[in-house]
């Protein structure tokens, strides 16, 4: 149980990381981090351990007690967020774009999708952010290595860099956990997560 994981938060209770149940203790004993339940009340080590051995939940066995698992904490100093940036990666761009031709605006499966350049590569195109989109295996045809306005086609969104969540990189190297469900907004799954050759 002390080696299951626990989501840190900081002060503005954006996720930055995950630790093990055994650290968020040690931080909150050390007053360094308060634990959050499931309606956004934090407590501190001694109000923890109080409430704990009264509610419900997964436990920790002392000898005269019994301590809840703190799932989610929350750092009492540590307004920061770490910068990362968002890999670009084939999954990535099919997050971006839902699954969608950008094209016809029909939602596919993965298999039905592929990637496009929206300027062709043998027209001077980059692959970048801003320049490769899903698309529809009929629109990838219909479009082949034309400009958009030489095959009267249109993009339903301009393609740009995500700016998502930084944390959720690495969300998949812990078991999700319900108490973490609220905090997050954006999960960046890790397969399909090979950085793509920039031009």
């Amino acid at each position: 149980m002390l080696t299951s994981s626990a989501l840190v938060l900081n002060r503005s209770f954006i996720p930055i990381n995950i630790t093990t149940v055994r650290r968020a203790l040690i931080l909150m004993y050390q007053e360094v981090a308060r634990a959050v339940d499931h309606q956004y009340e934090t407590f501190d080590f001694s109000s923890w351990s109080d409430l704990s051995a009264s509610r419900e939940g997964e436990g920790i066995h002392l000898v005269d007690r019994v301590i809840r698992v703190p799932r989610v904490i929350l750092l009492t100093a540590y307004n920061r967020v770490p910068k990362r940036y968002v890999r670009f990666s084939r999954h990535n761009i099919y997050l971006r774009d839902c699954s969608i031709c950008q094209y016809c605006g029909k939602t596919q499966s993965r298999s039905e999708l592929n990637l496009e350049h929206v300027i062709p590569k043998s027209r001077g195109g980059k692959t970048t952010w801003e320049n490769v989109v899903t698309s529809c295996i009929p629109c990838n045809r219909r479009k082949g290595g034309h400009l958009l306005e030489e095959v009267g086609m249109k993009l339903i969104r301009t393609p740009v860099r995500p700016k998502w969540t930084p944390f959720l990189d690495f969300s998949l190297k812990a078991k999700l956990y319900d108490e973490w469900k609220p905090f997050f907004n954006v999960i960046d799954f890790s397969y399909w997560n090979v950085e793509l050759q920039q031009d």
